[in-house]
Formats: C-alpha cells, structure tokens, sequence
C-alpha cells in the first residue's frame, strides 16, 4: 500500500505543478496579449508621427522657399539703392 500511496501522492503534486504550469501560462499568453495591443498602438502612433514629420518637412521646405524668394526681392532692392547711390555720386 505504501507504493500506491506515494504513486497517489505523486500524481497529486503532479497535477498541482500541471494547474500551476497552467496558471502561468494564461498570465503569459495575457501578457503576450497586452504587450502585442501595446505594438500595434505604437506602431499606429510611429505611422502617424511619421506622416505628420513628412508633412510639416513639406510646409519648412515651402516657408524656406518663399522666405528665399522674399531674401531675393529684398536684396535686388538693396541692390538697387546702391545702384541708385553710386549713380548719385558719379554725378
């Protein structure tokens, strides 16, 4: 009998680890669960940094061309205020 008791006894731990395996690896697969919502919402939030850097690259890139055409306009009018000035003074 003393076998069938420690084959009993046995079995009984057995299942206790199997229920505590279990046990672990729902809190696993929960964890696997947030952390893979948690990619994907990152992922979204990287997607839609991304579109939003692309876009004001867009807007820099226009500013700083019409600050050029600006830079342009003003310096052919200082440009020709010296024109102007050495003209007056060869006279």
């Amino acid at each position: 009998m003393q076998v069938l008791d420690e084959l009993l006894q046995n079995v009984r731990v057995l299942l206790e680890r199997y229920e505590a395996l279990q046990r672990e690896n729902a809190a696993l697969r929960e964890d696997v669960e947030r952390q893979r919502q948690e990619l994907i919402r990152t992922h979204s939030e990287l997607v839609e940094l991304q579109q939003k850097n692309r876009r004001l690259a867009t807007a820099n890139a226009m500013s700083s061309a019409e600050n050029s055409e600006e830079a342009t306009k003003r310096l052919n009018a200082l440009i020709a205020q010296v024109d102007r000035a050495i003209a007056a003074l060869k006279r």
